[in-house]
């Protein structure tokens, strides 16, 4: 199948055996699954018709791309839990991910709810950018080898550590990164100097970026650095891919232990060379309860 983008992509719930079918072949497609298993098409029907969403991105009849949700309760909120979203490779620079985040969102939306939620892999910088830069979803915690040991080319080499993020839909900030009101590219640099790095990293034999330590951060501003494309660790550094998780794992736990979280992501161009940044800043203090009345 050709990978030349359609006229434009279609998107619906998906509705035919076929199609629910067609969702595993590009999960299996996506992640290189060997023996892990896709999610069964009996399994994705229960989810379309009993409260979860099952969307698909189409070219022509083709299915590129998908979302699969279904609710979830944490005791006090009710919201859309994200738990798949896989486009093939050969759509994956029609900026179909976040196409398909969009309309989930309005479907989300549909059904009243006004919070989704999910996990991505921290040292994915094509993830954090559609997640953190441009929905504007807040990261809320990191989850250690969340999946264990799973059977997919994404994850070969390493361990399976998950950023959980909150999508509050409706905000006025969401609002405004939706309609790509971003800092520019000479904001992001400045803000970059200004901001204490706390993984710092070298180029290594092969050219590519690699972590040398890892601080706590002192300042009110820090950046934490992930490789600008982890395939590129995987294909020729491949020793360096716990190098890089253990990195990025002290790092955010670090960050958090003093009170610091996540408010942006950017790349960073500078002397011919992109990097990946996540910008993180002091939460602040709690203010003590209200004294009881009288």
């Amino acid at each position: 199948m050709s990978g030349a983008p359609p006229a434009d992509f279609r998107f619906r719930r998906l509705q035919k055996p076929e199609e629910f079918r067609a969702l595993s072949d590009v999960q299996r497609t996506t992640w290189g699954l060997t023996d892990e298993p896709a999610i069964p098409p009996t399994v994705q029907r229960a989810v379309q018709d009993h409260g979860g969403l099952v969307l698909g991105a189409f070219a022509d009849v083709h299915l590129a791309g998908f979302a699969l949700g279904f609710l979830g309760w944490d005791g006090s909120t009710l919201y859309h839990y994200s738990h798949l979203t896989a486009v093939r490779p050969e759509y994956q620079n029609h900026h179909l991910g976040l196409r398909l985040k969009i309309y989930q969102r309005e479907e989300v939306q549909r059904q009243g709810l006004s919070q989704v939620r999910w996990v991505f892999d921290p040292l994915q910088s094509r993830n954090a950018m559609v997640t953190v830069r441009k929905l504007g979803a807040q990261v809320t915690g990191y989850k250690v080898h969340y999946f264990g040991q799973v059977a997919s080319e994404l994850d070969r080499g390493s361990e399976t550590d998950r950023l959980t993020v909150r999508w509050d839909i409706a905000t006025p900030e969401v609002e405004r990164r939706l309609a790509a009101r971003l800092p520019s590219a000479a904001e992001d640099a400045e803000r970059l100097r200004a901001s204490e790095a706390i993984v710092e990293t070298e180029p290594g034999e092969s050219g590519l970026r690699l972590p040398t330590a890892v601080t706590e951060p002192t300042r009110d501003r820090a950046h934490l650095e992930i490789p600008f494309d982890l395939s590129l660790i995987r294909d020729h550094e491949p020793k360096a891919l716990l190098t890089w998780r253990h990195a990025a794992r002290d790092a955010f736990r670090a960050a958090y232990d003093v009170g610091f979280q996540v408010d942006d992501f950017a790349v960073v161009s500078a002397d011919h060379e992109r990097r990946s940044f996540y910008f993180l800043s002091k939460r602040p203090p709690t203010p003590p309860p209200a004294p009881p009345a009288g």
